[in-house]
């Protein structure tokens, strides 16, 4: 079970008021929050206004973000101890417009299994004595010790369908609940945006009263320009439960397909009438870019050479996490009736890299975090056509389309022996469990496995999509409305939980909603192939 109670983090409440006091401002609407100083910033210095967060943690290694409201030398220090006595100091990269001033500092040669204290001060470049006021976080690398455990939350589709950051709800309150749970990490799973979802004023709620949002010029409208896609990334951070936790639990983030546009492919043009740039690889483009400047990920980083979403995040002896990205090298959405495919939902490359990585995997667990589910019918019908979204075409036979690369991976990972393997997504607005198993299946040159889906975090919610019978999935639990678009007023806002013991190797999963209250839970055990 639980590998540490969840309260047992050292000073980490003060930490984040630390963080906090510095930025308080933001608690205001879109240009407003910009424009008033913090009680302590000093005049004339960078602030960080934007919060501080930290991504892709390993044992010895993480990155920090920062964003500052003018060009500023990033500086982080690290402690032991929320004191800071003794720090290390780390120098970042000068922050500017070409990135929005954002930036990340990647550091080195941390101590495994120890609690991370750092606080990040932003120099005015032409004057490094004259530095903001400090913003403060903390995170854990992970214990080279298999009896230390893991815990991590998981969850995905933020600020969806028009709701918001609703003040008079007190904004996204869900992070504070995973907070509460004190995980090693936060695994989120895509759609981080919705920058083909403008948010207005106000949206009206089923049954009277109305939903209020918090505005920005940015989202009145989908995004076209880099501005916009930048400033769509800004929009969440506006929120006080999302910087908070933010600070508080280190990220490992994928994207999925509305942080372009939705259910968007390579080479794809446009027909939506609202979109004056209609070919898709320049939005991806200027997408991406913005991307990797809000979030701290190692292959995305500005100057870095890998350039990619997909990568592997290893979190001691227990776990690794291979990171999807099922948008970027798929073929264009079809029927799925195609009885040769070797393009995909991964690419060639991806997934050849993917099997590797699996094969050279040392760790008890090794999770699949897939921004798209597999046995789940996700239908494209945009364009008035047929087509589909995931990889699942909704044919309970023979694998066709798409499911011949996932056949072709599932009979890797049997014939390799490859164990421990657990798929984790969200996508589809709402909470379930699928167990997939042979004896069911069309295509049955596999071991068993479960795939567990949770989400939104703060979106609309949706009906249980239709199982697709290929690989022989079992619904063991759902939550999910009955009717479509479910503001979070209406609740259907999930996370999921994995909690790895370091004694037994249990791999125990918990399905939950917004509060933190239990749904489901399903114990897995170590060593095997197949579940």
């Amino acid at each position: 079970m639980s590998h540490r109670p969840p309260s047992s983090l050292p000073g980490r409440r003060s930490v984040l008021r630390g963080s906090f006091a510095a930025s308080a401002a933001l608690a205001l609407p879109g240009s407003l929050a910009l424009g008033s100083a913090p009680a302590l910033a000093l005049s004339g210095r960078p602030r960080a206004g934007w919060g501080v967060q930290a991504g892709d943690v390993t044992a010895h290694s993480g990155l920090v973000w920062v964003r500052s409201d003018r060009p500023a030398r990033m500086i982080v220090e690290t402690s032991a101890t929320e004191s800071f006595r003794n720090p290390r100091r780390w120098h970042g990269p000068l922050l500017g417009a070409g990135t929005d001033f954002t930036g990340t500092t990647r550091l080195r040669g941390l101590p495994s299994g120890e609690q991370i204290h750092y606080r990040v001060l932003l120099a005015d470049p032409d004057d490094p004595r004259r530095t903001g006021e400090p913003v403060t976080g903390t995170f854990r690398t992970p214990s080279l010790k298999r009896r230390s455990g893991a815990r991590f939350v998981w969850s995905g589709d933020l600020a969806g369908q028009g709701w918001g950051i609703n003040p008079d709800r007190g904004g996204y309150r869900i992070f504070d609940a995973m907070g509460a749970l004190d995980p090693d990490f936060f695994l989120f799973s895509g759609d981080t945006i919705y920058a083909d979802g403008p948010i207005a004023a106000t949206a009206p709620l089923p049954g009277g009263g109305t939903w209020r949002n918090i505005t920005t010029e940015e989202k009145s409208k989908v995004a076209e320009t880099l501005a916009e896609f930048r400033g769509n990334f800004r929009y969440n951070l506006l929120d006080e439960n999302f910087k908070r936790f933010n600070a508080q639990v280190p990220a490992i983030v994928q994207w999925d397909d509305h942080e372009v546009t939705n259910n968007w492919y390579p080479g794809e043009i446009l027909t939506d009438t609202r979109y004056t740039e209609k070919n898709v690889d320049v939005l991806a483009a200027r997408a991406r870019r913005a991307f990797g400047e809000y979030f701290p990920i190692s292959t995305l980083r500005p100057g870095s050479r890998e350039g990619r979403v997909h990568r592997v995040v290893r979190h001691g002896p227990l776990l690794d996490v291979f990171v999807l990205d099922m948008r970027t090298y798929r073929e264009a959405n079809s029927p799925g009736t195609q009885t040769t495919d070797p393009v995909g939902i991964l690419g060639v490359e991806q997934l050849e890299w993917l099997k590797r990585e699996l094969s050279r995997s040392r760790a008890v667990w090794k999770v699949i975090a897939s921004d798209m589910p597999l046995g789940l019918v996700v239908p494209d019908t945009g364009d008035g056509k047929p087509n589909i979204e995931a990889v699942a075409q909704g044919d309970p036979g023979a694998p066709l389309g798409r499911e011949l690369q996932i056949a072709e991976l599932l009979r890797f990972i049997k014939h390799r022996r490859i164990t421990g393997t657990v798929w984790l997504t969200a996508d589809v607005h709402y909470t379930s469990a699928q167990h997939y198993q042979p004896s069911r299946a069309a295509f049955t040159d596999f071991e068993p496995f479960w795939e567990f889906v949770s989400g939104p975090l703060n979106a609309g919610a949706f009906p249980a999509n239709a199982l697709d019978g290929t690989f022989g999935p079992e619904r063991v639990f759902v939550k999910a409305p009955t009717t479509a678009n479910v503001s979070p007023a209406g609740g259907y806002q999930f996370f999921g939980e994995v909690d790895i013991d370091g004694h037994s190797g249990e791999l125990t999963v918990r399905l939950r909603e917004q509060d933190g209250t239990v749904l489901y839970t399903k114990v897995l055990q170590p060593g095997l192939v197949g579940q």
